[in-house]
Parts: C-alpha cells; structure tokens; sequence
C-alpha cells in the first residue's frame, strides 16, 4: 500500500489500526482546512538505533501553529513527543516519515469553528526521498510558478497550516504536468519565496542566500539545520530578498525541507544552474546533513530523540 508500514495510527489517545482511522464527513477540517500539521522524518541510526530529527522543534511548530489559529490542543507537548514514539515503536519502524495532524472535528459547518472539537493523530510510514532517490544526487529541473505565494496579512505563511496548503498544491501540480519535478513561488513582491513544500537557498559570491520569514515562507527546521552547518564549514548566511533572475545567475541553488531533506536544483525554467549539475556546497551540506542523522557523524547539535 502506499503507506507502508502504517498499520496503527495514533488518534486522540490511542493506536487504532490503520482500517479503523477516520473521521466524519462532515468535520470541518474536511470543509474549511481548519487543521495544522508537522512533518517529520525518524532515522535509522548506527549510534542510537533509531532517532526522531528535531522532535522537540516540530512540536513546539505544532503548537505554535495552533495557537495563532485559536486552536486549543488537549494534550500537553510531552504527550505528544511520547506519542510520537509510541507511533514509531508499535509500527515497528526505525526510519519513517511522521505526520502529525491537529484539526476541527464536527461540530458545525459554520465558518466559526470555534464549537467544532480539536482532535489530534499521529501517523507514520515508510517514505523514500520526497522528490525521488536520483534527486539528491544528480538534482532537480523547477519552474517559477505562475501562482503567487499568500500575501502578508491575508494567510499566517509561518503557520503549518493545512489551508495554506492549497497553493502549494497549485504550484506543484503546474509545474508537475508541464514536466517540472517542483515549482518555486515568488511573493506578491516578485521576489523569490519557496518551493511548494520546502525552502530554498542560493550559493552566490560564495555566500548562502535564503529569503528572510519576512517574504512568506516558513521558518523551516531543516533550513535552521542547514544555516548551522554552513557557519561550520565557514560559509557566510544572509537572509535577504532574492530577485528572479538570480536563479538563473546563481552558482548553486537547492531545496531544504523536513520531507526534500538536501535536495539540489539543476535547472529553473530550462536555464542551467551553474553547471547544470548538482553543486559542491549542495551536495557538501547533505553529506554532513545526512552523516548526522544516519549516524555516521556524532549528533553534536542534540538534533535526534532516540526511539527506545
């Protein structure tokens, strides 16, 4: 099945099986999108067995993420952590990716959901590189979408929000039947923002480029990952505005994300970055990115909850 691996599904308390995890067709999460949600990956690990990356930051995202929607968890953020270990355990699954997901039961179909429970699940399953295994490697061919990203004050960009989601959808698909792996969306400005699930950086003069929480993305964990291992290898990091056309005229440009892990970019819209090729501070940044997670590398940033 397509989420192997996933034979119980943590909901509201308890690990129900996979068959029995469901909702009502009338929740209003199913209506409105009034849901937030977390994704996140488990590693299989050479020095801990297994171990969850960053569980303590995708939580407090969670939560944060709630509460700018007035969404008011019922579990405490320790549950949670636990719960998310025990989603792992009784699947049996060392390396995973991780979903959890906070969203309006039913209670009415009103825009107000305020009388609609809050109801939570957890579930995980075995999922391979997000946009492909000879991503990471060789990279990916994108496009500057035609849709922009929400403008500053109409949707939270810093919330994980499911509604905030369909214009990821929008890119992604464009850009999917038009022969692209991925698409990058520019804000309302026209200046560069995000692909649709994942950030995006830039090697320029040798630097590291990212746009700042200011330009509608979000503050994605993986990028803080990936700002910290640059300063290591003594790479200047600025976030700042990124024009269009330094896609085009940049040395390296690459995707980060919880699900993307490292994913370099080869091409936007058919313009060759760089070489036309995956690029040396990309392909560096994701070798010690994965050394850490897989163990290779010892975790001296405390990134990694072992699952016990």
């Amino acid at each position: 099945m397509a989420f192997e691996g996933c034979e119980k599904i943590w909901m509201n308390g308890a690990l129900v099986d996979f068959e029995d995890a469901k909702i009502h067709v009338l929740s209003h999460v199913i209506h409105y999108g009034s849901g937030v949600f977390e994704g996140l990956r488990a590693y299989e690990n050479s020095r801990m067995g297994s171990g969850v990356f960053r569980l303590d930051e995708h939580i407090d995202r969670l939560f944060n993420s709630a509460k700018v929607l007035r969404m008011e968890i019922r579990y405490g953020k320790k549950e949670l952590r636990q719960a998310v270990l025990d989603t792992l355990k009784v699947n049996g699954l060392k390396s995973a990716y991780i979903r959890p997901l906070v969203y309006r039961g039913m209670g009415s179909l009103g825009v107000d959901p305020t009388s609609c429970p809050v109801e939570v699940m957890i579930a995980a399953w075995n999922w391979g590189a997000y946009l492909g295994k000879e991503a990471l490697l060789d990279g990916v061919d994108v496009r500057v979408s035609s849709w922009t990203r929400m403008a500053p004050n109409t949707f939270p960009a810093m919330v994980k929000s499911t509604a905030n989601y369909l214009n990821s959808q929008l890119i992604r698909m464009e850009a999917n039947m038009e022969g692209y792996t991925e698409g990058i969306g520019l804000d309302t400005g026209g200046m560069v923002c995000e692909g649709s699930g994942e950030n995006i950086f830039l090697v320029w003069e040798g630097r590291l480029l990212t746009p700042p929480l200011g330009n509608s993305v979000l503050k994605g964990i993986t990028r803080d990952c990936i700002i910290r291992l640059a300063g290591e290898m003594g790479i200047e990091v600025r976030e700042q505005p990124i024009a269009r056309e330094m896609l085009y005229m940049a040395e390296e440009v690459f995707f980060t994300g919880s699900a993307a892990e490292v994913t370099p970019i080869r091409s936007v819209d058919r313009i060759p970055v760089g070489e036309g090729k995956a690029g040396p501070i990309a392909l560096e940044l994701q070798r010690r990115f994965f050394a850490i997670v897989s163990g290779d590398d010892e975790d001296r940033f405390g990134w990694l909850t072992p699952v016990e």
